[in-house]
């Protein structure tokens, strides 16, 4: 086991040096998927990996410190309740996403709940209100196909259904007009012109990441439709760029059909998203 701490301290220091701030963690997660087992775990392994575990660690490690997501190289990644299948194609959900979850899943809904999850991408927001809400029914739409093949995958034997379809469509899905309790989205909020992570710019899909100029094309789609689906008293959540907090909260108060509305922070303080309950005479 010298050896594994020795490949794992090694590995840790290449990838500071490459300027992963997660550096540590990173070489144990990779570590970990490779002997399959968990992080914690690791030190309590029975047998020392043979040199097939070393010459394929010594692989990721090289591809992470390139700045390939640790998420491609494990296929996986964590969101709330749910481990989600993941890869190039998709966005990557974020840890700043759980704290729309957690917001979504206090909600005082209907137990069989009608529930669409806008931009669903890999469907980490939907699996994860299904685990929650197991009566309700629950949309994802997104209008990427690699993306959708992702959230097959994670939806598999869940009662999530997907739709691929673009929201900038106007007459999109009628048949939800005032019928859907809440709706929920994490759509491309990126304002162009921003500087991302180089994770951000060479692997993560960039029609999953930006929009448009000042970030709220897609999310003035997301408030239109929710705007139609959603009954009165149904709720809204949309997260949106930690620079357009204001923006999101006066567009949503400009269509004059949401009241409540609550700008919102992430776990780690900053905006993140805003809330909205359609009015009852709406």
């Amino acid at each position: 086991m010298t050896s594994l701490r020795h490949a794992i301290d090694s590995a840790a220091a290449l990838l500071a040096e490459a300027g992963i701030d997660s550096a540590r963690w990173d070489a144990e997660q990779l570590a970990a998927h490779l002997t399959g087992t968990d992080r914690g775990l690791l030190a309590l392994l029975d047998n020392a990996p043979g040199q097939e575990f070393f010459e394929q660690y010594r692989e990721v490690v090289a591809a992470r410190s390139r700045r390939v997501p640790l998420q491609h190289l494990t296929g996986a990644v964590s969101f709330g309740p749910v481990e989600l299948r993941v890869g190039p194609g998709v966005f990557i959900p974020r840890p700043e996403t759980e704290a729309l979850l957690e917001w979504a899943i206090t909600q005082p809904l209907p137990q069989r709940a009608v529930i669409v999850d806008l931009c669903t991408g890999s469907g980490a927001l939907a699996v994860a209100l299904a685990r929650h809400r197991p009566a309700a029914r629950i949309i994802g739409v997104d209008d990427s196909e690699a993306a959708l093949d992702y959230a097959r995958r994670n939806t598999e034997g869940s009662h999530v259904e997907l739709i691929g379809a673009d929201i900038a469509t106007p007459a999109l899905l009628p048949e939800l007009d005032r019928q859907v309790d809440l709706v929920v989205a994490n759509p491309p909020y990126v304002p162009d012109n921003a500087t991302v992570g180089a994770e951000v710019a060479q692997y993560d899909p960039q029609h999953a990441v930006f929009g448009g100029p000042d970030g709220m094309v897609v999310i003035a789609h997301v408030v239109r439709l929710a705007g139609r689906w959603l009954r009165p008293g149904g709720r809204l959540a949309v997260e949106h760029d930690d620079t357009t907090s204001a923006l999101t909260v006066e567009l949503i108060s400009g269509t004059g059909l949401f009241e409540n509305i609550v700008a919102c922070n992430d776990l780690a303080g900053r905006p993140r998203f805003v809330t909205a309950t359609k009015r009852e005479t709406s």
